[in-house]
């Protein structure tokens, strides 16, 4: 399936982060993105550029409503003509598949 027509799932604190497997599978629906281990807690991460602060803004509000409507929610830095978004899933200090999810409609926001 691909990962813009699923939607994210209800995380408990139980469920099961990704594996090595399946991180190399979703890595390959994201490409664009990077695992960074920030305090041994992997989180994807990417950078958009745009010509202005007024466009980063409007795409950081985009990404803002994706969140809300996912019920899932990411770490956003805003500054002159950039937006860092970094996706990870806070309960399970780490990556699920709904980080993915929500990554690949990030870039459908751009």
């Amino acid at each position: 399936m691909v990962l813009t027509q699923e939607t994210c799932e209800a995380c408990r604190a139980d469920a099961p982060k990704v594996s090595s497997e399946e991180l190399a599978e979703l890595l390959k629906e994201v490409p664009e993105w990077d695992v960074l281990s920030v305090e041994g807690v992997d989180q994807l991460v990417r950078s958009f550029t745009f010509p202005n602060f007024i466009d980063a803004m409007a795409f950081a509000n985009r990404v803002g409503e994706l969140a809300e409507a996912m019920g899932h929610h990411p770490e956003m830095t805003v500054g002159w003509g950039e937006v860092t978004v970094r996706w990870w899933s806070h309960k399970i200090k780490g990556l699920h598949r709904n980080d993915f999810i929500c990554a690949a409609n990030t870039d459908t926001r751009v």
